[in-house]
């Protein structure tokens, strides 16, 4: 018997159009995807798209995604607002000029590139990378659905980004010459957890298409991998049901549910603007006569301020900025410090002062219009913002008056006073999960070693870019010390009591680094046992807390060793309690107390 094909019921009418508006929005997803690789493809292998024959099927591709989201612009489950939808407008007819051009019925100047390629052919595969991310996005938001830990995603989503960024350092183009699958591995790992070291020069083994993988990568692991596809997906989507803002409410440290999509925007907003200013400065007042021509000039700038920003400790100098010519650029080492401590310091940080100067603005407004008086609010600026920011402020003032004695008579010796203050600033910066060098690392004094390994094991701040520690685990775990020593039963700071839980977490952070750094030492003496034991173990603390630094053994590592700093950098970007708490059933609450009795310590 025939199936019955009338619809006049409106009910089933309405489900028809549903159906066919959910096949449609799945046909732009595997077009994306498809366009993706085309792309990819064509720009990992000497472009040969046109040889293959491939051209058709991408002109194919283009046309049908305009098609596809012109079918979408009438899908009435898709609520546009005005900006979202002069987007996709933008969208369809960038699509669909792209495809005229390639069928040749339009002519463009061939003289306009943008980094030496076609202006139609960059904007085509930049809205390519869009439509990617904006498919990824929406793959990645439902994983909640699959019921999975949140503390798995967020290290699976570290995992398959250094995946991606390991297969795309292995296209052809993206090397001079070819890399190994362990080097591959490692400098993807090294990007993705915005660490620094390097098996490779990324100046002279790496081609401007590696280059620019490598700077994308460390963009998104800065960020992270969740907060970057999310911001696409509200982009462009416009908001997050209930359950997504749930489920990334723990990413971007954020309790206030309601809040969450303002938060994300102002996270890339902030990004993109110290990062934008850091450009704007890093080209301005450098050299321009370092430089074979303005594009390279260009391309140094942004590359040193997205690395700068997300700590990586990538550089395009063979030599890092100790390089010969921008070893004396002090106001670029000032601009480049100042953004590492920017991005360091964490989001919650920046939040949490940018609502207490904005409380501060409308209150004082309002007293001076009469409105109403002034409101004092005390928890904007919270314990952990003011812990983290004295934390930090110490540990600069340290790090940047040791420098200064110890290295006095060593890479101090020669440069101006100024040049010695600035040096000394910045290397009191750099330690901090940054990995940038201004001198020459192997003639650092051994007590400035030994600083540098307590820095580089504090690292950063909890929800920053950065790696290590953090400044507020060892913050709780210094004051909880003096805390017993005074007979104190509980842990107070600025007038609050800090929870039991936050120090147990505190100390099993510090166990368990300690724990994988020594084994991690361990394992490199094993597979490298000529390498002396103060370079191995400078080294596993610099890649556990992802700052790049090396005393010159990376280059020289067995592929055993590079595998082991490879895991010892994912661990310690992801951090070991989060893989403990990820893979580790969770108790229920005891409904039961034992006895108590005491344990020996001391």
């Amino acid at each position: 018997m025939a199936p019955n094909l009338n619809f006049s019921s409106p009910d089933q009418r309405i489900q028809l159009v549903r159906k066919v508006f959910l096949i449609n929005n799945r046909i732009i997803q595997i077009l994306s995807f498809c366009a993706f690789g085309i792309l990819i493809y064509d720009i990992g292998f000497q472009n040969e798209i046109q040889t293959l024959g491939f051209s058709n099927f991408y002109n194919f591709i283009l046309a049908a995604l305009a098609v596809s989201n012109t079918i979408k612009l009438f899908s009435k489950a898709e609520k546009y607002s005005s900006y979202r939808y002069s987007i996709e407008i933008l969208i369809i007819l960038i699509l669909l000029f792209a495809t005229f051009v390639n069928l040749g019925w339009f002519q463009l100047y061939s003289g306009l590139r943008i980094a030496n390629v076609p202006v139609n052919a960059f904007l085509v595969n930049l809205l390519i990378l869009v439509l990617f991310f904006i498919e990824l996005s929406k793959l990645t938001l439902t994983v909640n659905q699959l019921k999975i830990h949140p503390a798995l995603v967020f290290i699976l989503s570290f995992l398959v980004v250094i995946l991606i960024g390991m297969a795309l350092l292995l296209l052809p183009n993206a090397t001079v010459n070819e890399i190994s699958f362990v080097d591959a591995l490692f400098t993807s790992t090294s990007a993705v957890c915005v660490t620094g070291l390097i098996v490779l020069d990324t100046a002279t083994d790496f081609t401007f298409l590696g280059q620019t993988i490598i700077l994308i990568l460390f963009q998104v692991g800065g960020l992270g991998m969740m907060t970057f596809t999310s911001f696409f997906g509200f982009f462009f989507k416009g908001s997050y049901s209930l359950q997504n803002q749930l489920f990334l409410k723990d990413y971007i440290n954020e309790d206030n549910i309601s809040a969450i999509n303002s938060t994300l925007v102002k996270i890339i907003f902030f990004t993109l603007l110290v990062e934008g200013l850091a450009i704007i400065l890093i080209y301005a007042l450098i050299d321009s006569n370092l430089f074979e021509s303005s594009s390279d000039h260009i391309f140094f700038s942004v590359f040193h301020a997205i690395s700068a920003f997300c700590n990586a400790g990538f550089s395009t100098l063979s030599d890092g900025l100790y390089e010969e010519g921008f070893r004396n650029q002090y106001h670029i080492q000032l601009v480049i410090a100042i953004t590492i401590i920017i991005g360091g310091i964490g989001f919650p940080v920046v939040m949490g002062y940018y609502r207490y100067l904005r409380h501060l603005f409308v209150g004082t407004k309002k007293l001076i219009t009469g409105e109403e008086d002034f409101k004092h609010t005390p928890r904007v600026v919270n314990v952990n913002i003011r812990l983290i920011v004295y934390t930090t402020a110490c540990l600069l003032i340290i790090g940047f008056v040791t420098f200064f004695i110890f290295e006095k008579e060593h890479t101090l010796k020669g440069l101006s006073g100024y040049g010695k203050i600035v040096t000394a600033f910045f290397g009191a910066v750099t330690p901090r999960t940054a990995g940038f060098n201004t001198v020459d690392m192997s003639n650092l004094a051994l007590p400035t070693v030994l600083i540098y390994l307590i820095l580089m094991w504090i690292g950063a701040s909890p929800g920053s870019t950065g790696g290590g520690l953090k400044t507020s685990t060892f913050a709780v775990a210094v004051l909880n010390t003096f805390s017993i020593a005074k007979g104190k039963d509980r842990l107070e700071v600025f007038n609050r009591q800090i929870s039991q839980e936050t120090i147990r977490k505190a100390f099993a952070v510090i166990l368990l680094s300690f724990l994988v750094i020594g084994f991690g030492v361990f394992l490199v003496l094993l597979f490298n046992p000529e390498m002396p034991l103060i370079k191995v173990a400078f080294e596993i603390f610099s890649a556990f807390s992802t700052v790049g630094l090396s005393l010159g053994i990376t280059g020289d590592l067995s592929d055993s060793s590079k595998i082991v700093v490879t895991v010892i950098m994912f661990l310690g970007r992801v951090g070991t309690l989060t893989v403990m708490v990820a893979f580790i059933q969770k108790s229920r609450n005891l409904r039961y107390r034992f006895p108590e009795e005491s344990v020996f310590i001391t």
